[in-house]
């Protein structure tokens, strides 16, 4: 579900409202739904890291395997391109706009497209992991 949120999202929301608004107008639509997603990710991310780490955990002490378990990874990459992506970039546009900054606009941009597009990657690896046969075992009880 949240890769379909996301690819949604960067495939046909962003584009469609671009293709039907002003730019200015375009502009603050995209910008709120990159608000609204970047607040699902990090309590998606959340919910599946106490998930992952409760089912890491219980593997891990029956000799299946690490507390940092290859998921956990993939879910903590998710929230670094969040919080590198959406939190320590967004702060940075409105003086790119202004041609104040270190960075330009459109650099910006496309630093946060490309942490986007990773996100998106690492979801998708999640996903993929997830449905292998086998994959999601409850975590043993003690």
């Amino acid at each position: 579900m949240w890769a379909g949120v996301l690819l949604c999202i960067a495939a046909m929301v962003a584009p469609a409202a671009f293709e039907m608004l002003d730019r200015p107008d375009a502009g603050r639509v995209v910008g709120r739904i990159f608000v609204q997603e970047a607040w699902l990710s990090l309590m998606l991310a959340v919910l599946l890291l106490a998930m992952e780490r409760a089912r890491a955990k219980g593997l891990a002490e029956m000799g299946q395997g690490s507390v940092l378990s290859t998921e956990m990874l993939l879910v903590l990459g998710t929230v670094f391109c969040t919080v590198a992506g959406y939190f320590a970039l967004q702060p940075l546009m409105p003086a790119a706009r202004a041609g104040q900054g270190p960075l330009s606009f459109g650099q910006l941009h496309l630093i946060s497209t490309v942490f986007y597009g990773a996100k998106l990657v690492l979801v998708g690896m999640l996903a993929w992991r997830a449905a292998r046969p086998g994959a999601i075992s409850p975590a043993p009880s003690s």
